[in-house]
């Protein structure tokens, strides 16, 4: 899942991209209004966390033009205000959520992890493609019965595949998804988690949940 934060406080920035880093979400940040509204029509962000006053154009602003632009993304806006009033602006400008500063770290994970409930199109937090089934509050997969521990983005390669089941995804899409803008690989990093990953989840003699599209990328074939 990758995430942009949008707040003009660097050192909340900071820490708030380094906490999401630490739970394994691909997190960027930016400081204000315009390059927040740029990064997130250029990168098809999950989610984005919008502070409401920021230099230049405000958040209200931000999130209404990129409602109007028809993206998706889930938005948390961030704000000093806590009167009814500013709640209501957030949500009418096309929020999701509205968190008011000071916040406990907790309390904004408790908010995404409401948020990718509610996208779930069965209502629960388990996704499952063929034999595999992910929990993602829990953050746990399974074969079958089996318990298959991962890494932070072994995990995160998964759930982009098992929420993209049977779709080609190239390297460029997974290294965009899973990755922040400070990653500098090159696509062999990801054929190299790729092989970590099916060496864990796959079945020994039978083929290979993730299949490879010569020259092009990756898929999950939800038939192995």
């Amino acid at each position: 899942m990758r995430i942009l934060v949008v707040e003009d406080d660097r050192h909340m920035a900071t820490m708030l991209q380094r906490g999401l880093t630490e739970f394994g979400f691909a997190a960027d940040a930016v400081y204000n209004g315009e390059d927040g509204e740029d990064s997130a029509k250029a990168v098809p962000y999950d989610l984005i966390i919008l502070d409401v006053m920021l230099p230049g154009k405000d958040g209200m602003e931000v999130c209404r033009e990129l409602r109007n632009c028809d993206i998706k993304s889930h938005i948390i806006m961030l704000t000093g205000r806590d009167a009814i009033s500013d709640r209501i602006k957030g949500l009418d400008s096309g929020a999701d959520d509205y968190l008011v500063k000071p916040f406990a770290f907790d309390e904004l994970l408790a908010r995404i992890r409401a948020l990718l409930r509610r996208e779930l199109s069965n209502g629960t937090n388990v996704i499952r493609a063929g034999n595999l089934t992910m929990d993602t509050l829990a953050r746990k997969v399974k074969r079958d019965e089996t318990y298959i521990p991962l890494p932070v983005k072994e995990y995160a390669i998964l759930e982009y595949f098992m929420r993209n089941p049977d779709i080609v995804l190239t390297r460029s899409m997974i290294s965009n998804h899973v990755w922040d803008f400070s990653f500098e690989g090159d696509s062999n990093i990801i054929d190299v988690y790729i092989g970590r990953l099916r060496k864990k989840i796959d079945i020994e003699g039978r083929p290979s949940y993730i299949e490879t599209v010569r020259s092009i990328g990756y898929r999950l074939n939800t038939q192995s």
